[in-house]
């Protein structure tokens, strides 16, 4: 990508899953929450950069040359050791997925880093943004760059990395604190604070700086609330499951996509919650291109699944 027109810089890592189901063969997708939000922004049609470490190793090549085949420009630091990190992911009879990494982070701190043009937003998310020693440079990073640009974050929190329970909290909390819209799912929220309704944790984020932070629950569709007070709500779109990877980093894409078009809250919403349809319709993190969502939500319009 040439130029300076805005773009979306989302930083974090990429992890070759080996999704694993009973009676298939292994399968290997590219990976990792924040490249499949970057993947999903470029497939909408958006101006995307990846910051991202990748391996010398197969499965870095293959993750460079997917994230490029939808015209993400990847920036990549060496991974530690030249292995790309990986996940093993399990799927249910259902399809819901569970997580084994063999992952690490430690992207370095570059003030100079040649990024090309400035970025009109940036997208942290999930292991990188709260796993040292690679956060710090993240959260330098959103720092410099907060004010100049729109900052968003997704937790998409992975219980085996957060280490103690308290000490993970706060750093999730640093990054909402930073970003102006948030999104977690209603698994995270119950992770990070167990017992709470998920609602009065959002509202708890709002006041920690936010403009707004969206909740996905799942079967049950997703909602959004706002700083000064407003509410949407978008109801989840019957489908077929085929596997629920990558369908969180998908609503978000669309989410950031709307919302960088003008696209009102509720719209918005909508047209997340159908992306992700899309996604867990069809085996791994595979969002849709803007001609898919735009059949999916023409088709959710006149009554059909």
């Amino acid at each position: 990508m040439t130029g300076t027109a805005p773009y979306f810089l989302v930083v974090g890592e990429c992890v070759a899953d080996i999704v694993r189901a009973e009676g298939a063969p292994d399968r290997v997708h590219p990976g990792g929450s924040p490249a499949n939000v970057a993947y999903g922004l470029a497939r909408l049609g958006l101006p995307t950069v990846l910051l991202t470490q990748l391996g010398v190793d197969a499965d870095g090549r293959l993750i460079r040359a997917h994230l490029e085949s939808a015209g993400v420009t990847v920036l990549a630091e060496p991974a530690e050791g030249g292995r790309t990190p990986s996940a093993v992911v399990r799927l249910d009879a259902e399809g819901h997925a569970q997580y084994a990494f063999d992952i690490g982070w430690s992207l370095p701190d570059r003030p100079d880093l040649e990024l090309p043009g400035p970025p009109g937003h940036l997208h942290l998310g999930s292991i990188a943004a709260v796993t040292e020693p690679g956060s710090s440079a993240v959260l330098a990073l959103a720092e410099r760059l907060r004010g100049r640009a729109e900052v968003s974050y997704d937790p998409n929190v992975r219980p085996a990395l957060m280490g103690d329970h308290g000490a993970a909290v706060r750093r999730v909390e640093r990054c909402v604190a930073l970003s102006g819209l948030v999104k977690a799912s209603d698994e995270d929220l119950a992770w990070l604070y167990p017992g709470q309704d998920a609602e009065d944790v959002a509202r708890y984020w709002l006041g920690l700086g936010p403009a707004v932070v969206a909740v996905t629950r799942g079967a049950v569709g997703a909602f959004a609330v706002t700083a000064d007070g407003r509410r949407a709500e978008a109801p989840a779109r019957p489908v077929a499951v085929a596997d629920t990877v990558g369908a969180g980093d998908s609503f978000m894409a669309a989410l950031l996509g709307s919302r960088w078009a003008g696209a009102g809250l509720e719209q918005a919403l909508a047209r997340a919650v159908a992306a992700a349809a899309v996604t867990v319709s069809r085996p791994g993190a595979n969002p849709p291109d803007a001609a898919e969502l735009r059949a999916a939500l023409a088709a959710g319009a006149a009554g059909r699944p």
